[in-house]
């Protein structure tokens, strides 16, 4: 396979340059964006004029979105390259407590002359994260890529080589904001591995991670990854800041820009323009990536004192006719896809409703803070299916929930794709939409305590817990309120609704008989006479 052709070359004059432009920030260094002048112009006592503001915009091509997107369109034209330059010796080795123990200097952090709202830092190449990357700075429209130093970082007991080359690159970076409080700069987002990135609202903690593009996710899975970011230097009280990256994978290229409002609900407008190198059998857009292991509607793990454990409990779907779906996730005993079929989705993400401690009792890792990611799509996305995929798990530590959108039509060699979408990092989320919400899922024997009644195989009792919105009021006449539950094959054999002041809203009993090895869906909501009061709630089970 042929070598790739470095698409943003750095010369050892061009990262040193960079080293006094991204820490002293007082000069800029030429870029192939800026057109030579001829010899002596401009140049005082050389007798040429001194060139105008006009004419220094006219010689200056200023760097943005469009110049990454014509760098992925080259680099799909070229034939992929996955090799992965080996590591100097003193990090190619590194173990989990090693690398951690690497830390970027705090006082040596990028982007705070004048005193903005943002600072930028570095992660060290290591461990798992062997593939570099290149991360420059965009000021006054000039990309100036950062140089490596050892001097960066505290690597703790670990001896950085100090003939480590300049442009040895990083392994990912991460912005900072006063995102809590208005004294302390928190870590607001970070770029690290493949194509991932994360990113934290007011009061959260990491959990679920958001990745640019999943290639066949689930089967014969390609991870496409990032080569290179440009941070445009953002202006003292700047309330965003910009990200551009180029991807690389073998069956497709990107260009991705990245709109960073921090706040309450940390914000991210997305833009990716795709190339298709070959034909992509399942393009999953969006995708999100979290964990789930154990929770109130999945118990097959028991031995354990924590009664929760994970990152998100549902994914949520508000689909193009304007139905509101919850799907409670699940630790399956095998590997399990769910589709949601659909036109011109309007919103779906991976949530955590359940934010009481009490559920969870770690205090170490706190997983009632961790945020859900909310994808809203910009423009009409068309006709395809959210997919959801459950993966089996037998601890906390694997990422086994991946969620994301696949087009109907499979893309194409040679096809350009452009998807717009905004994602925010959400808390509860309890005004995402208007209706009452299932909180809380149960499953059992379907029969009451000291009942002769025979439970036959294929039998099962589901309790769903619906509140919020008007529930509250409506508990003063459960009369009015009705359930409305199918099974996608055997049968319902009955319901109950009963109030629940505990949360404030009603309790659903659903029992369902299913021909044994079968797998359904059951779905069920509460309405008043033909209106809708909550969203559709929908389970899947194997009879047997």
């Amino acid at each position: 396979m042929s070598r790739l052709p470095n698409p943003f070359p750095v010369s050892r004059r061009g990262v040193l340059g960079g080293l006094a432009a991204a820490l002293a920030a007082s000069a800029v260094m030429p870029s192939p964006g800026v057109r030579a002048q001829a010899p002596g112009s401009g140049v005082p006592g050389s007798g040429a004029p001194e060139p105008s503001a006009e004419d220094e915009t006219a010689q200056v091509a200023r760097f943005g979105y469009e110049d990454v997107v014509q760098r992925a369109r080259e680099l799909a034209a070229v034939p992929f390259d996955d090799h992965v330059p080996p590591l100097p010796e003193s990090v190619a080795d590194l173990d989990f407590d090693a690398y951690r123990n690497i830390r970027f200097l705090a006082d040596r952090a990028l982007l705070g002359e004048g005193g903005g709202p943002f600072r930028l830092q570095m992660f060290h190449l290591g461990f798992l994260f062997r593939r570099p990357v290149t991360v420059s700075i965009i000021r006054d429209g000039v990309p100036t890529p950062v140089p490596y130093s050892p001097q960066l970082f505290d690597a703790g007991a670990i001896r950085l080589d100090a003939g480590l080359p300049i442009n040895l690159g990083f392994a990912g970076f991460r912005l900072h904001h006063p995102l809590n409080d208005p004294q302390v700069f928190d870590e607001l987002i970070s770029f690290l591995g493949a194509s991932y990135f994360r990113f934290l609202g007011r009061g959260q903690q990491y959990g679920l991670s958001a990745r640019a593009l999943a290639v066949n996710a689930g089967a014969q899975e390609e991870f496409p990854f990032f080569r290179a970011f440009w941070i445009d230097y953002p202006a003292p009280g700047a309330e965003r800041v910009t990200v551009l990256a180029l991807l690389d994978g073998a069956s497709v290229t990107g260009a991705f820009q990245f709109f960073v409002y921090p706040g309450k609900e940390t914000v991210l407008d997305v833009t990716a323009t795709l190339f298709v190198r070959r034909p992509i059998e399942r393009l999953g857009v969006a995708p999100l990536t979290s964990m789930y292991f154990v929770g109130e509607n999945d118990r097959r793990f028991l031995d354990e004192y924590r009664p929760e454990l994970h990152d998100s409990d549902g994914l949520l779907v508000h689909s193009g006719s304007g139905e509101w779906i919850w799907r409670p996730l699940r630790n399956p005993p095998e590997q399990a896809r769910s589709s949601f079929i659909d036109n011109n989705i309007r919103g779906f993400g991976l949530l955590q409703r359940d934010r009481n401690f009490e559920h969870y009792q770690d205090i170490d890792l706190h997983y009632e803070l961790r945020p859900g990611y909310w994808v809203e799509p910009v423009g009409d996305w068309g006709p395809g299916h959210v997919e959801l995929l459950e993966i089996p798990t037998n601890d906390e530590t694997n990422d086994n929930i991946v969620a994301f959108w696949v087009p109907r039509e499979t893309p194409q060699a040679g096809q350009t794709l452009v998807y717009r979408y905004r994602v925010r990092a959400v808390g509860e989320a309890a005004g995402l939409h208007p209706g009452g919400r299932a909180i809380n899922t149960y499953q059992g024997r379907p029969k009451a305590a000291g009942s002769a009644e025979e439970v036959l195989p294929g039998m099962r009792r589901f309790l769903v817990d619906f509140a919020g919105d008007d529930l509250a009021y409506h508990m003063l006449d459960p009369s009015r309120v009705a359930i409305d539950a199918s099974v996608s094959k055997g049968r319902v054999v009955r319901t109950f609704l009963v109030a629940n002041p505990k949360i404030k809203g009603f309790r659903a009993g659903i029992d369902i008989a299913v021909p044994p090895g079968e797998t359904v869906d059951v779905r069920a909501f509460l309405r008043e006479g033909g209106r809708a009061l909550t969203e559709t709630w929908i389970h899947p089970w194997t009879a047997r």
